[in-house]
């Protein structure tokens, strides 16, 4: 390569770069009679090698005209006499020079191939990768380009469809994205499904996984709330009255019943009264007898004779005919006890009067001689032997009821009349249960 200015006439000054055409005498293999060279050389004896011949000094008039000759290896140049002519560096002497061929370089007596990649010495662009090759290198595009023209332009691997859902282009290369409640498989191509589940999805209670997503769901007494993870407790009691007997209990997640002081739970929503007296639990003296009423239970005295009557067995009183003051009061008195519930239905049937013993002749009536100042009950009598007390009215308790309901009986052939009393003790219960 050498570079000439020239100045040609009309003060025009230009710079010109010219590549001239270098050629170089390969030296023979050594022969002690070889001393032919190409053209533009001739042989020297003395150091044996080829020198340049300088045809401008032996080739008379070898530019005419205005041309000026410029001699150069292997060949001359006519140029424009204003020219001027940079000479390039002297070529290396010829016993130097390398004999091995383009893309060697001698080490030693061998030809050892150049890595032009690892000394820099080739021409790839910087977006190419060097790759050496005996003798020479060759440019090549990383992976993920394309090589258009002298430049490595980014493939858009998205354009082929690589990935199941979503793809996203980056320079050389490509990523696969998936939608929500998937991930990347192992290709990094294809979505599989997320066990959101197993990856603390936060439903409070029950989590059930589906494709591409979950569901959240609630434990019986539980209701999923607005925000789709969150339980929140039913409050049973609320829906419904009925669901017990007495009381409802709400309870996280579930409720339960309750039953008054006196009354047990029998199932899950009943109540049912506690006999404290079968039970021993209660607290009646050893002159006393236990009365199991509803919700509770009474102690009565065991014997409830008062003057002029005498007991003659257990719950019975007689007014003996020869004390003068029995002549105008019933001949005996029997205490019974019973126990009924707040607002039972009426008319009801409560208690049933059956004579004992009765004359043949007698005939029977049947009445309330005392304790129903309010007229809540009335007797319908069945036959001569037999009659009903009925509940008349609606009652409401705690309360107590001692009704006299005396039996008289008349003999109109013996001219005899007597009668006799019932003492029921009517407890009536706090509760309808």
């Amino acid at each position: 390569m050498r570079s000439v200015c020239v100045s040609p006439p009309l003060l025009l000054c230009a710079c010109v770069s010219l590549l001239l055409p270098c050629s170089i005498a390969q030296p023979p293999a050594e022969s002690d009679t070889y001393t032919e060279c190409t053209d533009g050389y001739h042989w020297d004896p003395e150091s044996k090698h080829c020198k340049d011949i300088n045809e401008c000094e032996t080739i008379p008039e070898a530019c005419k005209g205005e041309m000026k000759c410029f001699n150069h290896y292997g060949g001359y140049l006519c140029l424009p006499r204003s020219a001027s002519v940079i000479p390039a560096p002297e070529p290396p002497n010829q016993s130097e020079q390398n004999s091995c061929l383009l893309g060697y370089e001698l080490q030693g007596d061998s030809c050892v191939d150049v890595d032009e990649c690892e000394q820099d010495t080739h021409d790839c662009q910087p977006s190419q990768e060097c790759f050496n090759v005996p003798g020479s290198f060759t440019c090549q595009c990383p992976e993920g380009y394309r090589k258009v023209g002298t430049e490595c332009i980014d493939i858009d691997e998205c354009r082929y469809r690589y990935c199941q859902h979503r793809c996203v282009n980056v320079p050389g290369s490509f990523s696969c994205q998936c939608e929500p409640g998937f991930q990347v498989a192992g290709n990094n191509r294809s979505c599989v499904d997320v066990n959101e589940c197993e990856m603390g999805a936060p439903c409070q209670q029950r989590c059930y996984n589906t494709y591409g997503t979950f569901l959240c769901r609630c434990q019986q007494g539980y209701e999923l709330g607005s925000d789709g993870f969150t339980c929140n407790d039913i409050d049973e009691c609320s829906y419904s009255s009925f669901l017990c007997q007495y009381q409802c209990l709400n309870q996280p997640g579930k409720f339960s019943c309750e039953c008054p002081e006196g009354y047990q739970l029998h199932g899950p929503r009943l109540c049912h009264d506690v006999n404290e007296c079968e039970s021993d639990s209660h607290l009646c003296t050893d002159g006393q007898t236990c009365v199991n009423i509803h919700g509770s239970h009474k102690c009565v005295d065991t014997n409830r004779c008062r003057d002029p009557y005498v007991q003659v067995s257990d719950n019975r009183c007689v007014c003996p005919v020869t004390k003068p003051a029995c002549r105008d009061v019933p001949f005996s008195i029997v205490h019974r006890y019973m126990s009924i519930t707040s607002e039972r239905a009426i008319p009801s049937d409560v208690f049933q009067i059956q004579a004992t013993s009765v004359h043949p002749r007698a005939y029977n009536t049947f009445r309330i001689r005392s304790g129903d100042d309010n007229g809540d009950f009335y007797i319908r009598q069945i036959n001569n032997m037999n009659a009903m007390l009925v509940l008349a009215r609606a009652v409401t308790g705690p309360d107590e009821y001692v009704l006299d309901l005396e039996m008289v009986s008349v003999n109109r052939v013996m001219s005899y009349q007597s009668s006799s009393v019932l003492r029921l003790s009517i407890y009536v219960g706090p509760y309808a249960f």
